[in-house]
């Protein structure tokens, strides 16, 4: 029994001391690990946790740095301006030793949005070809697992691989056509970070802190507040209502008859719809990574709500851009696709309102949008033609993130004149020249008199401008192009890239009541 006793109690100390040992050891965060890309040119912190006023090391090539962690053991170190290349090791001592190995200093972009920007290699059009050609080692992915918190966390669940065969399958369609495209251009490497949720809006994805600071928001923070105190009682009605489905059910595959629809559980706290917590779960964590910048591809679970989404928008840009305090960094976003029916006669559209709710955020500094209006598919808001929209983005970031001269964007409208019965209409990223792509005749105008009733109207090009027409609209006063879900359009410009969707009016839309 003494016996006993004593080897109890040196279990219960070698326990207590193992605890001891693992708390005192240097701990990183996920993304600071093997296979990771460093971002070049700029000042790149690297932190963790240790012991209070525990003296860390970090080495990573000829270059040294040391210092304190705080009176909580948190600790961060700032290397200047990396040069491109590797691998490298990376050595961080305190009381123990990390080696981090397979370091490559280039280019890192956080990969964002809901699930067009989720939407796997292994889904889009030709994967296979593109998953068995994908041997780009110097390419390199880090996917943040889904997590949602009301609070912001300090880390996430994720790890760094190299492009491959069997690792790009799974990865961001969008995020390694943006990635490769720049990768082979440019001779440099890069590493993509994928932090994105199928079917989640932007106020997910925002500070709730900042949203509170703008009153335009206030109705998505207290429909909000409305849904988490009717929780406990929609949770106890789904309760009752799954008790009751798994019963019927049953007694419907007795009889042989089809399954009835299984009850949705409601919205909660941990809900990744509910504001600030996908920002807390899966952006906050990624702060303060060195990074060049960001791709965004969101908007569908906001259409509805599209003129909220002209104030929304720009305050995740602004938060996102604060929080990470290395300035105003490239956010390059993807315009909405076109989808749904073709309609015969020009209409209001709930989905022109969202192109045009994001081509506003153009007005803030190192933005670039995507055009996307050519290469959606009407029946599948999850278009496979991914290969496209990353090059585009690829090309916006050579022009805005790397200053390259080259033609980035189709034709954006810049402003009208009245000439008559016509409106003549200008144009910035005209390139070349514009084009009716496939030929003559250009198609997506429609014009309106006074009594803002648009019908299709005429459209010749001349030289980079376009004059409008209708014989029956005498006094024109406004234009729309490509103004529909899913329209039928052709102009671009010679270098191939599509003019986005515009409308020359403000006058209230289908949406400007939606909260």
């Amino acid at each position: 029994m003494r016996y006993f006793k004593w080897s109890k109690y040196i279990f219960l100390s070698s326990q207590f001391l193992t605890k001891q040992l693992i708390f005192s050891e240097i701990k990183l965060p996920a993304l600071i690990s093997d296979n990771m890309v460093l971002q070049q040119g700029m000042e790149v912190p690297i932190w963790g946790q240790a012991d209070p006023n525990e003296k860390v090391t970090v080495i990573i090539g000829n270059k040294k740095i040391s210092t304190t962690a705080d009176n909580q053991g948190r600790w961060m170190v700032k290397f200047d301006r990396l040069e491109p290349g590797g691998p490298f090791e990376m050595t961080i001592t305190g009381k123990n030793k990390i080696i981090i190995k397979n370091i490559l200093v280039g280019e890192v972009w956080i990969c964002s949005g809901q699930s067009n920007m989720a939407w796997p290699v292994s889904n889009v059009k030709d994967a296979q070809k593109e998953i068995s050609e994908a041997n780009y080692p110097q390419i390199r992915f880090f996917s943040v697992t889904r997590t949602t918190s009301i609070e912001p966390q300090q880390d996430c669940k994720g790890k760094w691989v190299e492009c491959s065969p069997s690792t790009v399958g799974g990865f961001s369609a969008v995020g390694y056509f943006f990635g490769r495209e720049l990768h082979k251009s440019m001779a440099i490497a890069v590493g993509l970070i994928n932090s994105s949720w199928g079917g989640t809006p932007a106020e997910a994805w925002t500070s709730y802190s900042v949203l509170e600071t703008a009153p335009e928001l206030k109705p998505i923070l207290e429909r909000w507040d409305k849904i988490i105190a009717n929780y406990p009682q929609a949770k106890e009605k789904y309760e009752k209502d799954l008790i009751k489905w798994k019963e019927d059910a049953e007694k419907a595959k007795d009889k042989g008859q089809p399954e009835p629809t299984r009850p949705s559980p409601p919205p909660g706290p941990d809900s990744p719809h509910r504001p600030g917590n996908l920002y807390n779960g899966m952006i906050a964590p990624l702060i303060p990574y060195a990074i060049k910048g960001v791709i965004w591809y969101q908007g569908e679970s906001n259409v509805g709500r599209a003129y909220q989404y002209r104030k929304l928008f720009p305050v995740l840009i602004h938060n996102w851009r604060e929080s990470w305090g290395q300035g105003d960094f490239p956010f390059l976003f993807v315009q909405l696709a076109n989808f749904m029916q073709v309609k015969s006669e020009p209409e209001e559209s709930a989905w022109a309102e969202m192109r045009e709710a994001q081509m506003m955020a153009l007005s803030i500094p190192n933005t670039g949008m995507a055009v996307t209006i050519d290469i959606g598919d009407a029946n599948d808001i999850h278009p496979k033609n991914k290969q496209d929209v990353g090059y585009r983005l690829a090309l916006i970031a050579k022009k805005i993130a790397y200053g390259q001269n080259i033609v980035y964007s189709g034709p954006i409208y810049k402003y009208m004149k009245v000439e008559g019965n016509k409106v003549r209409l200008y144009f910035e990223h005209t390139g070349s020249g514009l084009i009716a792509k496939g030929g003559e005749p250009l198609t997506g105008f429609a014009i309106a008199g006074e009594e803002r009733k648009f019908v299709w109207a005429k459209s010749i090009i001349d030289g980079n401008t376009v004059v409008v027409y209708n014989e029956k609209v005498l006094n024109p006063v406004a234009v729309r192009y490509a103004w529909a879900d899913n329209p039928i359009c052709n102009l671009y410009n010679k270098e191939g890239l599509p003019a986005s969707p515009f409308r020359t009016d403000d006058w209230p839309g289908i949406t400007i009541n939606n909260r």
